[in-house]
């Protein structure tokens, strides 16, 4: 199949890029980076998702990963939110978008069978930057509203990772007691791998073919974390 995911260069969406290709696809990788993916099958495109005019044309992807991603930073809702709408409105969706009330009467792209949002915890939770929390939970909405769009012809469904060991955490990830404090939180005691995270992006783009608009938490448990209180 061919595949556009975004943020490609690093992170989760490099380790999406990598798994995809290991499966045989063809993948297009969009980012404001250079590449770093290397691959006869992996096309490169530098451009920012945040602006709809920079998307490339002509490509007409059968599964997209919006991945692209920005934290703390004055573009979380331009990157987060916006990017992950002008990615799927262009590349999802057939004929010209001219305005919002336009976005609900188009008809899904030929060639569109899935499409997978990287959402976050933050989106149940609401935790982390507050205008970070905001345009996740937003992608969490978008999801719902993009499946019914896309139905019966193809599904969308949102990855919601908790902590996931990448260089964007390396904040938290190289103080002790900062680390210390989110491991007592995590029930499984561990923060996930990039290419945890991308495999369960395979499973819900290209094994699953029956569920969509669910937005699937997969963060080691901290969001159920509680403590049973009661006498010896």
């Amino acid at each position: 199949m061919d595949v556009l995911i975004t943020g490609t260069s690093s992170g989760i969406g490099r380790a999406t890029a990598e798994k995809f290709l290991a499966e045989g696809h063809r993948v297009w990788g969009l980012d404001v980076a250079e590449a770093t993916i290397e691959c006869a099958s992996y096309q490169h495109f530098i451009c920012d998702v945040a602006d709809a005019a920079s998307l490339p044309a002509g490509l007409e992807p059968e599964v997209v990963v919006n991945n692209a991603g920005v934290q703390g930073s004055a573009d979380d809702l331009a990157v987060n939110l916006r990017g992950t709408i002008n990615v799927t409105e262009r590349y999802c969706f057939a004929g010209p978008c001219t305005g919002e009330k336009r976005e609900l009467g188009r008809t899904p792209a030929p060639r569109i069978r899935s499409v997978v949002m990287v959402g976050s915890a933050s989106a149940h939770t609401g935790s982390e930057f507050p205008v970070y929390a905001a345009s996740k939970g937003g992608v969490a909405a978008y999801t719902k509203n993009v499946a019914g769009r896309l139905a019966p012809q193809a599904i969308c469904n949102s990855v919601d990772p908790g902590g996931v060991a990448t260089e964007l955490n390396r904040p938290v990830m190289d103080d002790p007691a900062m680390w210390g404090r989110i491991m007592d939180l995590t029930p499984l005691r561990r923060w996930a791998e990039p290419e945890e995270i991308a495999d369960w992006i395979y499973f819900v783009a290209v094994t699953n073919r029956f569920m969509t608009g669910q937005n699937l938490l997969i963060d080691g448990g901290e969001a159920g974390r509680t403590e049973f209180v009661w006498p010896d």
